[in-house]
């Protein structure tokens, strides 16, 4: 034996190795042994980290792999997946060698056919539907003649190019605004949003139109996204929705003011042509000079009419002097019946006044009591043994000095 035991095979004697060398020699075997390959499953335990990395187990029924995808990967998938999506990735196997446990290294990622995306389009149209999102009453009719027409897009869009050729062409009397954010991408939904919010708070513009060019449904995503549709029907602006081809359709396209078949349709719906503006400027103008002629018409009459009613001077006096007499005559009459109507409430005042006066209760047997200041004396609180006190009679007046004080005697 001589040594090292070495089983069945004539191996050559090794030293045994490290935990970490054989987990660094196994994730040699599998780096160089499995090529690139796609894998189909479904995500469970998904976590985007803060530094942008994706962490998540890819299953089936029978088994499951935890996978991990860089920044730099994931920031090109054009979605976030989330729990249960099922999808296939692109990916290296690996091992992570501090735990030894096996993983995918994943390069790329796609949903697993379009399926399970179609059915998440029609859940999220179901559920705003419900809640009357998608109502005809609720949505505006845009203004025929803005003032400014903004537009949200990518600044390197096709669409872009084909609204602004599309205005320039049909009304290039009209300004436009773009307020620029992505389409397609990991992060284009919120930026979308943040986009119309930023038109809405500006208030330059008089309608938005949200568009982007055709693509497969993975590309036109974004446009499914359940916040931007609710920002949509949240905004103050009408919103006219053109996004891919005439046969594409999204949430967005529902829930918008107007939905056009193409981004230069959505340019085309946004204002009349020029040819017919001027046609409703003319049309305008003309049947203003015609209400101004007509109102001239009428303002003549009315002036013949107070011609014919005008009165000399000497006429207008005569009567303004009659009038003067009749009024003179009864503000007269007035005068007097007010003088006579308070001459009798003079009277009757003065009669009450000496029946409620002191000199009438004086004459009924009762005297006004004052101490030394003048101030009439109401209760024997205010008095000691010794107090001077003035007592006033119907006629004539006492001086007197309180001797005793019985508080509890009354009348």
């Amino acid at each position: 034996m001589n040594g090292a035991f070495e089983g069945n095979d004539v191996q050559p004697a090794r030293e045994p190795l490290s935990v970490s060398q054989l987990n660094r020699e196994v994730a040699s075997v599998l780096e160089h042994g499995v090529p690139l390959l796609w894998v189909r499953g479904e995500v469970s335990n998904f976590v985007a980290a803060a530094s942008g990395h994706w962490y998540f187990t890819l299953k089936d029924a029978q088994a499951s792999v935890r996978s991990v995808m860089f920044r730099g990967r994931a920031s090109q998938v054009g979605f976030t997946p989330r729990a249960g999506d099922r999808v296939e990735v692109r990916a290296r196997v690996s091992l992570y060698e501090p735990r030894g446990d096996y993983q995918l290294q994943v390069q790329g990622m796609r949903r697993a056919g379009q399926g399970d995306l179609f059915e998440a389009f029609l859940r999220l149209k179901d559920k705003l539907a419900g809640e009357g999102l998608l109502d005809a009453e609720r949505k505006r009719v845009p203004p025929a003649m803005p003032r400014a027409i903004g537009v949200v897009t990518s600044l390197h869009a096709a669409a872009l190019r084909d609204v602004l050729s599309a205005l320039a062409r049909r009304a290039p009397h009209v300004p436009v605004v773009v307020y620029p954010a992505p389409v397609q991408g990991v992060d284009a939904a919120p930026r979308l949003v943040q986009a119309l919010q930023q038109a809405n708070r500006r208030q330059e513009v008089d309608v938005v139109l949200l568009v982007r060019g055709g693509g497969s449904i993975e590309d036109l995503w974004s446009f499914n996204d359940e916040a931007l549709a609710r920002a949509v029907c949240a905004s103050a602006l009408p919103v006219i929705c053109g996004v891919g081809h005439e046969s594409d359709f999204t949430i967005a396209d529902f829930v918008a003011d107007v939905r056009a078949p193409t981004p230069t349709a959505a340019a085309e719906l946004a204002c009349v042509p020029r040819n017919q503006a001027w046609q409703r400027v003319r049309q305008a103008a003309s049947a203003m000079m015609l209400a101004q002629q007509r109102r001239l018409e009428r303002l003549a009459q009315r002036l013949d009419r107070g011609a014919a009613q005008l009165l000399s001077p000497a006429q207008r006096l005569a009567r303004q002097r009659e009038q003067l007499l009749r009024l003179a005559q009864a503000l007269r009459q007035t005068h007097a019946w007010q003088m006579g109507r308070a001459a009798q409430r003079l009277q009757a005042a003065s009669a009450q006044l000496r029946a409620l006066g002191p000199q009438q209760t004086l004459a009924r047997g009762y005297a006004i009591v004052r101490d030394t200041e003048g101030r009439v004396v109401r209760s024997t609180d205010t008095l000691v043994a010794g107090s001077a006190l003035a007592i006033d009679f119907e006629r004539g007046r006492a001086l007197a000095t309180v001797d005793e004080i019985d508080p509890q005697a009354s009348l």
